[in-house]
């Protein structure tokens, strides 16, 4: 049978209308009249400008946008799976650059802070992040490793209460407006890859937007440069070590792009 939106007009082959719950579908509704409003007037301006709209933020978090998934005690929306998959398809609707720098936020700053890190580092990060009120961004891929991210260069080692950390990352979404930077890197000492929690301002710290871009025009993206950052000790993620931690944010992520 038909169904009718006031969007749009499609077939619902397999009527997958019925599988969702009133609340599914008001979340769903909600954020499809939202990108109606706040995103599909003024989104050819940006995207032929090539800027993100920042101001955005603030009011995804509003939406409950920002962390669906993640509890509410920490901010989060404390939604299903799906309606975190429904709400990254409204998004979609709008921009695809768009949808990608609030699915950075929620499945490769918070989800991570979330799973990986202590209880101190959620109570500080997660509801800012949520809220909007604050921007992060995500640390793996570099130039000459975006498909081997095992292959990083990017590094840090112990100095007293901090770590030096040195390499840089590219094609990095929100880098050039976050506050925060979740980043992965090698620990000297292990070998293994461990994430710091690298906040705007820290010393030797910067990042470079990236020019001429051909797609996802609307989001910001840039470079992350470590140049002898000391990052204190209580901004590493110590909840899992190893290649898997930085991997199992990446599946996160992905389940968002898959509905967009």
């Amino acid at each position: 049978m038909a169904t009718h939106t006031n969007s749009t007009t499609y077939s619902d082959l397999y009527d997958t209308e019925s599988l969702l719950s009133v609340e599914q579908k008001m979340v769903r509704d909600a954020m499809r009249a939202f990108v109606r409003r706040e995103i599909a007037p003024h989104i050819e301006k940006w995207a032929e400008s090539c800027s993100f709209p920042a101001s955005l933020m603030k009011k995804f978090g509003q939406m409950g946008a920002l962390g669906p998934t993640i509890p509410t005690r920490y901010g989060g929306g404390g939604l299903d799976y799906l309606s975190y998959g429904l709400l990254m398809q409204e998004i979609e609707r709008g921009d695809s650059g768009i949808r990608s720098s609030v699915s950075v936020q929620s499945a490769l700053v918070m989800y991570p802070i979330y799973a990986f890190g202590d209880e101190r580092q959620r109570k500080h990060y997660l509801p800012k992040l949520a809220s909007g009120e604050r921007i992060g961004c995500f640390g793996l891929t570099e130039a000459d490793y975006g498909s081997n991210p095992g292959g990083m260069k990017t590094h840090f080692k112990a100095e007293g209460e901090h770590y030096i950390l040195n390499g840089s990352k590219m094609w990095i979404s929100n880098a050039p407006i976050a506050d925060w930077a979740i980043v992965w890197g090698y620990d000297a000492e292990t070998g293994k890859v461990g994430g710091l929690i690298v906040e705007r301002g820290m010393e030797g710290f910067t990042t470079p937007e990236t020019k001429g871009k051909w797609s996802l025009r609307a989001s910001s993206t840039g470079e992350l440069v470590f140049d002898n950052v000391r990052v204190p000790k209580t901004h590493r993620l110590t909840g899992k070590k190893g290649l898997g931690a930085p991997l199992a944010c990446l599946n996160q992520a992905r389940y968002g792009i898959a509905w967009g």
